[in-house]
């Protein structure tokens, strides 16, 4: 059984907030993420205290770096104790990186309707894009090395994968569900749940 873990989208972002497509662009967060990251600090000590014994790990990116210092600082600590791994980036969007899903079927009518029909395994235009498939298929390892109780700071598409492989979510539900940056998801006894 998998230990267990928490895990905490990064704070909101403009791009977020315009619904504009990050996947691997490397982006800020934003006032609003700032105070979301500060609360999910606060609760966290609530939960786990300072996290003895926990692994802090999060992506490489600025927008989860932020978000993990900001949480541990609002657990009371230093906020460099952690590691990055890069198999926790989002999910890469291709040639979509940087637009809007409107934006998108203005230069390439339908496009958005094409991911619609099969969403789980739709890979946008361009040579690195990834369908939600092949960012689990990346996550697996990560998630099959898990061996501590651990605090994880990710991505939207990483924390609907881990769904689809922790819960058994049918794909399409896996992939489209709401992914909120200003709440914990708690993996316990093998379940995962929002808090």
């Amino acid at each position: 059984m998998l230990p267990n873990a928490y895990f905490v989208r990064h704070g909101l972002t403009d791009w977020n907030a315009e619904g504009r497509i990050q996947g691997q662009v490397d982006t800020d967060i934003n006032e609003t993420g700032r105070r979301q990251a500060d609360g999910n600090g606060v609760r966290l000590a609530e939960l786990i205290g300072k996290g003895e014994g926990f692994d802090f790990v999060a992506s490489p990116k600025r927008r989860t770096r932020e978000t993990m210092e900001r949480v541990r600082v609002g657990m009371g600590l230093p906020r460099d104790g952690y590691r990055t791994d890069d198999r926790l980036v989002e999910m890469h969007y291709g040639d979509w990186e940087r637009y809007t899903l409107a934006e998108i079927d203005q230069r390439i009518p339908g496009s958005s309707a094409a991911r619609d029909r099969d969403k789980w395994n739709y890979r946008p235009p361009g040579e690195k894009a990834e369908s939600y498939q092949l960012l689990a298929e990346r996550i697996s390892p990560w998630l099959a090395e898990l061996e501590q109780p651990t605090l994880c700071v990710t991505h939207g598409g990483i924390i609907r994968v881990l769904f689809r492989l922790i819960e058994g979510w049918p794909p399409e539900a896996a992939c489209k569900d709401p992914v909120p940056q200003d709440r914990i998801l708690e993996l316990r006894e093998g379940r995962l749940r929002w808090l």
